[in-house]
């Protein structure tokens, strides 16, 4: 039954494209195969479509405005027809597919549709049927965060319905409609906001799997429980340790289904209960968990061992790699004795080969789409088609392979060879790292400069400039230099260039709202393409240093016309930071191009926008730090602007605070490595008032250091006369350690801890010093000291 429902659905969705095909012939066979579907039906499938975030954005938006139409001009004719269970869940799950719904443009046709029912449901004499979405809709215009705060004003109401409507025995349909609908509620709603409905929602959700249970037993029907199972698993995984209470009240029926529901009908239900005993396992944690690991670890090994005789397209599968791999983060080392058993179905799921094929425009048209192909056009008539079946378990066997070298480190040693990952192929030696670096490199470079989806391309530049810091100087030849150099380059030049194109498009004459919504979609995906040309840029130049520089020297243009004043702030923030690497890593030689960053760098440390201030202020910092004497003049010429960015009446909102931090940073390394540049004992004073630092853990260790310098050489303004300001420097190291903003691991902590055993010795100062702090801040200085 469920299978019919899953085909039926499948060539809705099918219907929808041909709905919006451009061949006439087709979309009028489709319109009348629309018309002839029973309104109850229509209602339904539009309801998945436009839930369903897989299906294509055009078929769903199309699913939007045709039930938008059908609640307006058939309303009267289906509606009323409904089953009250089944006008509560629609209710219901439109409500929660606002709330979960990402696109705004989606959103809001989601809305109109609200709007519809809503207003249908107001009676002849004004009584509204459906107060809660009125009220929604009422509360949504002046929401900026629709989905959160649609959660807190309706949870209530929300689960109270959907829990009623879950337990509705009369119809199967409607009560799997309802646990769908709590799963998604539960997945996005904060634990703060479960955890008061948390005991009533775990008796309901129990009682009902208690009786699905008994009906698959007597009559084989298991679409509820699947769903159910899968309402625990999100519940726990919302609840986390809050769940502890009710592990014994699931752990034994869910145990029994895994161990009985061996048929083949039922592989997915065995599956998704699967899913959910380990996912309650990592909710729960280690210590509770262990009354049951055992016998789940043998259920497991029993169905691996079965894995033979399983078909390539069982859903069991992708289920168990998930469900190893939460294991493994459960028991940590003790799960290496497992992996023999289950890297063989693992390595097995990673090594799938997608299809794939260049085809000219006339072939794609020709595969139809219900053969799992998704086609990318490269322009002159050509598109590039990949096979997209199996690509999802591959992703997920993929991660989870990552997930095991992470856990076990070395006791995933055995596997590197054929799992060909850097970062367990260290332990083997560096012959041994240098060989599989070869074998991946070439492909790496050529995958940046060929791969048309953004995501895609985006973790590829990442997981290469990764790689580089890994490897270090050396790693990269010539060849590989000129060729990466080429990309970076057309790269680049793309990016002006579209920025050009959405400028033409804003004076279109078709250009409004939703236009632009689209363009700012762009604008992001290329920032973010912006941002790994940056963090390449930045592990090349840690890694070789000033050597690079002539190289570097064809994409200078490029770079310069980032930071020009009218370029869009996320431009200036990474043409910066691309600056700044240069001045960190390759001073004094970097000074040969200050000609083209140093006047906007200063200009830049006032800018109105917070990440561009933070660029420029981290980049005075490294020019002190590491700069050499040509930049002494520039340190002088910026502490103003600095301590003016500083003193602003809103320097630490919460937007603001990681410029600032920042700029306190650069005032501090000033007087550290340039202290002739600057008057320190005027300076220093308001620096100190300045600290702690605890939102840029990375520039907090340097405030900390310098401090520690200042205490250790006894500076007198520090430190103040007899000793005096020693509380307030207590206070500021209390409310580093309360912060979090020096790792314990760090040296600067020893040295903190140092500072404060020091005046340990003299009773009378320390008992000054201790009475002053908060019981917070007394607390911290406790567990400074027992951490170093």
């Amino acid at each position: 039954m469920a299978a019919a429902a899953e085909q039926e659905q499948q060539q809705f969705y099918l219907l929808l494209g041909n709905l919006l095909s451009p061949d006439n012939v087709v979309r009028k066979q489709a319109e009348e195969t629309y018309e002839n579907i029973p309104g109850q039906s229509k209602i339904t499938f539009l309801l998945q479509a436009v839930r369903n975030t897989t299906v294509a954005e055009e078929a769903r938006q199309m699913a939007a405005v045709l039930l938008r139409r059908l609640l307006s001009a058939s309303f009267e004719e289906i509606y009323p027809t409904l089953l009250p269970e089944v006008q509560t869940a629609i209710k219901s799950e439109l409500l929660l597919i606002i709330q979960l719904e990402t696109q705004s443009s989606m959103r809001r046709k989601i809305c109109d549709i609200v709007a519809e029912l809503a207003r249908n449901l107001i009676d002849e004499d004004g009584n509204n049927q459906w107060p809660e979405g009125l009220k929604f809709l009422f509360d949504s215009v002046s929401s900026q965060n629709v989905g959160l705060r649609f959660q807190k004003k309706f949870h209530e109401k929300v689960i109270a319905a959907l829990l009623q409507t879950m337990e509705d025995q009369g119809n199967q349909r409607v009560q799997a409609h309802a646990a769908a609908a709590l799963i998604n509620f539960t997945e996005d709603c904060p634990k703060s906001l479960l955890i008061p409905y948390l005991d009533n929602l775990v008796k309901h959700l129990h009682s009902t799997m208690v009786l699905k249970l008994q009906e698959l037993i007597e009559k084989g029907t298991k679409l509820v429980l699947e769903q159910v199972v899968t309402s625990i698993a999100s519940v726990a995984d919302t609840a986390e340790e809050k769940f502890v209470p009710y592990y014994d009240l699931f752990m034994p029926s869910l145990k029994h289904i895994v161990e009985n529901a061996v048929q083949k009908e039922l592989r997915l239900l065995r599956g998704k209960t699967i899913e959910c005993i380990s996912l309650i396992g990592l909710a729960v944690g280690k210590e509770k968990f262990m009354q049951d690991a055992s016998d789940v670890m043998q259920l497991l090994l029993k169905t691996q061992t079965d894995f033979n005789d399983l078909e390539d397209d069982d859903p069991q599968i992708s289920y168990m790699i998930s469900a190893w791999a939460r294991m493994c983060k459960i028991l940590g080392k003790e799960f290496q004795q497992y992996l023999p058993v289950v890297m063989g179905p693992l390595m097995k799921t990673a090594s799938i080969k997608p299809e794939v094929a260049l085809l000219d425009t006339q072939d794609m048209e020709n595969m139809s789409d219900d053969d799992g192909w998704e086609f990318v056009n490269l322009g002159d008539q050509q598109s590039f088609g990949i096979k997209t079946a199996g690509l999802e378990e591959k992703a997920t066997a993929c991660q989870m392979l990552v997930c095991y070298a992470k856990e076990l480190k070395e006791g995933f040693v055995e596997y590197t060879e054929q799992v060909v990952k850097l970062m367990c192929a260290r332990v083997r030696g560096p012959e041994y790292l240098t060989q599989m670096w070869h074998f991946m490199c070439d492909a790496l470079i050529k995958a940046i400069g060929t791969e048309p989806d953004a995501d895609v391309l985006s973790e590829i530049m990442h997981s290469f400039a990764k790689c580089i810091e890994v490897m270090g100087d050396g790693c990269l030849n010539n060849e590989h230099f000129e060729e990466l150099g080429g990309i970076l380059k057309g790269k680049l030049e793309e990016h002006f260039k579209n920025q050009e194109l959405r400028q033409v498009k804003r004076q279109d004459e078709d250009y409004d709202e939703q236009v632009e919504e689209s363009l700012q979609d762009e604008h992001d995906s290329d920032v973010y393409i912006l941002t790994k040309v940056s963090d390449i840029l930045h592990s090349i130049f840690s890694s070789y240093k000033a050597k690079v520089l002539p190289w570097f020297e064809q994409l200078l243009p490029q770079i310069v016309n980032l930071i020009c004043p009218h370029r869009p702030w996320p431009d200036r923030q990474w043409g910066l930071c691309i600056f700044d690497d240069i001045i960190e890593h390759c001073s004094p030689s970097s000074f040969k191009y200050a000609e083209y960053f140093l006047r906007p760098m200063l200009q830049s440390i006032c800018d109105n926008s917070p990440e561009v201030r933070q660029a420029a202020a981290y980049g005075i910092g490294v020019m002190a730090q590491f700069g050499g004497d040509n930049y002494r003049p520039f340190c002088t010429e910026a502490l103003p602007l600095l301590v003016r960015v500083i003193q602003s009446t809103d320097a630490k909102t919460k937007e603001n605070i990681n410029a600032t931090e920042n700029c306190i940073s650069a005032v501090g390394k000033i007087m550290k490595f340039k202290p002739d540049c600057i008057n320190v004992e005027e300076v220093l004073p308001h620096w100190l008032s300045w600290l702690p630092l605890h939102e840029d853990k990375e520039e907090a260790v340097h405030a900390f250091n310098y401090l520690c310098d200042l205490i250790e050489s006894n500076n007198p303004i520090v430190l103040g006369p007899n000793n005096s300001n020693l509380p307030k420097i207590f206070s500021i190291i209390a409310d580093g350690e309360i912060n979090e903003a020096i790792k314990h691991e760090d040296p600067c902590t020893k040295r903190l801890a140092n500072v404060v055993r020091q005046v340990q010795t003299s009773g009378g100062l320390w008992t000054e010093c201790i009475s002053q702090l908060s019981a917070d801040q007394q607390a911290a200085i406790q567990e400074l000291l027992n951490s170093a």
